[in-house]
């Protein structure tokens, strides 16, 4: 092979690090809306919880309350965050007509995935390092499992990252993310157990719980802290695989076929 050509086969390293490269770059520039704002939003959830219930609520089982809602928030700051960077990186770059800059070097599909996925779970996984130390300051954020935590956290990241990488290609205009936000990221956070046990619920509401992959997310991430499971942590590790697996998959095919992206 001539020295100057490329092997196809051997990957476009360069190409895939300087994506990702600019992906990370890219929410860091804007580091007092894409970290210090979401570690400000995550403490005033934890302040607001912690002076509304007051000693109405302090325990969940044999866990004090603010131990038990401490990871559940810091997880969702980690997945709302990651969906936020690839589905607006994308969008943006449809909208402003700049997504051919993204298209046109030589990069495979599975390649853009990882690139653009990498990227959103980057900086989800910067968010949740920086909430746990801060948060640790004002709650007892003992660590269990450091395998559990890890898991869940880089699991829970890329499959928010995924998810926005599928709704930033779908979308079309900024009202079409935001709906996915509002109904489906939204309401999948707030009914997956971060604020509450599902031991609580009603047969029905554990089983319409279980439904949820953001609750073995959540559940899985929290037991790493504090020892204790609503579920079991096997079948929630399977789910998450499973979902990922799933996602990666479409994302794929939606860069493969060019689905909203190529005139």
């Amino acid at each position: 092979m001539h020295p100057t050509e490329v092997n196809p086969n051997a990957g476009n390293w360069l190409g895939l690090w300087t994506l990702y490269s600019r992906e990370v770059r890219r929410f860091l520039k804007v580091y007092t809306q894409t970290l210090l704002a979401p570690l400000v939003t995550t403490l005033l959830f934890l302040a607001v919880f912690s002076l509304a219930l007051g000693r109405s609520v302090e325990q969940i089982g044999s866990i004090p309350f603010l131990e038990f809602l401490a990871p559940g928030l810091v997880m969702m700051a980690i997945t709302q965050n990651a969906f936020a960077n690839t589905s607006s990186s994308i969008l943006i770059a449809k909208v402003q007509g700049n997504i051919v800059d993204t298209l046109m070097p030589p990069l495979t599909a599975h390649e853009l995935t990882f690139a653009f996925a990498m990227g959103g779970t980057t900086r989800g996984l910067v968010i949740g390092a920086l909430i746990v130390a801060v948060m640790s300051l004002f709650v007892p954020m003992g660590m269990e499992n450091a395998a559990l935590v890890l898991y869940h956290g880089f699991m829970g990241a890329l499959m928010l990252s995924l998810f926005g990488v599928v709704g930033g290609v779908w979308s079309v205009k900024f009202d079409h993310i935001a709906a996915v936000t509002n109904f489906v990221v939204t309401p999948l956070s707030f009914l997956s157990g971060t604020f509450y046990s599902i031991e609580r619920l009603p047969e029905l509401g554990k089983f319409l719980a279980h439904l949820n992959p953001f609750f073995y997310m959540i559940d899985g991430f929290r037991a790493g802290f504090i020892g204790h499971a609503d579920s079991n942590i096997l079948t929630g590790i399977l789910v998450m695989a499973g979902v990922n697996t799933f996602l990666w998959i479409l994302s794929y095919r939606m860069f493969k076929t060019g689905y909203k992206l190529k005139a």
